[in-house]
């Protein structure tokens, strides 16, 4: 374990007239009172090293605020993040102010006015990177090579009994997983109770409606509901009870519609907007590294940032 303080009043041991020191209760080495060392200890390092840009430092308290915006698995990542962030931002300042821009500022959709240095960068941007164009061979290609990304959802029309149980319950889990195999036994024999045993069983408001759930895309449920859907035949009840974080489903799936592929000229103008989008990433990425070849940074390397850099 590291040691980041030592009182030094600590290190004084005095010895006795004879040389030994005592070994009393209260513990070796000590002789008597101590005179507490109340001088404040030495300020902690700075989380980084100095970071700058051409000489313009980042102040360590602009980093520390600039990461909240980069959610990171941990502390030190969004710092990494953030002070990556502040630097290519200086970078862009820097060459905006060396070519003598001057933009003026815009409103966004909500009425907010950026700032004068974003609107500097946001001309600089559009007069230095330039991103080709998607046209259709190149949609047409990404379309053929994605066929999973371009089909439309699949509707499902389900009913549904919930037995509740909560997750941290082990005993309530056990006995509504019970409950709910004996429900599905019976409606084997009887599936035209199905309604009732909803009004008497389910936990869920649907009960109201007979466990009806109306019309269900992806995303409109639970993902351990979902998969119990997906594996169904239309018509069915299922067959074992579908857990979830709520407790156990019994499900009749009453009518499933399968997506069917999208036609090319349904989603060529998406497509397009995606591979424009993902060019120009690519071109604003390149035009960072060349200024970064030509500044003098320290106390970061932007050639190993990883992901978009610049928002």
């Amino acid at each position: 374990m590291a040691t980041l303080y030592r009182n030094p009043s600590l290190d004084r041991r005095p010895e006795n007239a004879g040389g030994h020191q005592h070994h009393g209760g209260t513990g070796p080495g000590y002789s008597g009172p101590v005179e507490i060392d109340t001088r404040i200890p030495p300020k902690a390092r700075p989380v980084f090293t100095a970071v700058s840009v051409n000489g313009v430092v980042i102040p360590e308290a602009d980093i520390l605020a600039e990461a909240q915006h980069h959610p990171a698995e941990n502390p030190g990542a969004a710092l990494l993040a953030a002070a990556r962030a502040l630097a290519v931002r200086e970078q862009l300042i820097q060459e905006a102010r060396r070519q003598r821009i001057h933009a003026s500022a815009e409103e966004n959709e909500t009425g907010r006015r950026e700032a004068e240095d974003a609107a500097a960068i946001r001309l600089l941007i559009e007069r230095e990177v330039c991103a080709p164009t998607a046209g259709e061979a190149e949609c047409r290609r990404y379309y053929v090579a994605h066929p999973q990304r371009f089909r439309s959802e699949s509707i499902y029309e389900a009913r549904h009994i919930l037995l509740a149980a909560p997750a941290n319950d082990k005993a309530a889990r056990v006995a509504a997983k019970v409950g709910a195999e004996r429900l599905i036994a019976h409606l084997q024999g009887a599936p035209t109770d199905f309604a009732a045993l909803a009004r008497q069983h389910s936990a869920c408001p649907s009960r109201e409606q007979g466990g009806n759930l109306g019309q269900l895309t992806p995303g409109s449920t639970v993902p351990e509901f979902e998969r119990a859907l997906e594996a169904m035949e239309e018509g069915h009840i299922s067959a074992v009870p579908a857990e979830s974080r709520f407790g156990f489903h019994i499900i009749a799936l009453d009518r499933k519609i399968p997506g069917v592929p999208l036609p090319f000229e349904a989603v060529q103008e998406r497509i397009a907007g995606w591979l424009e989008a993902a060019s120009w990433s690519k071109a604003v990425a390149q035009y960072i590294a060349v200024l970064a070849g030509r500044a003098e940074i320290t106390g970061i390397d932007l050639a190993a940032a990883q992901g978009p850099l610049v928002q």
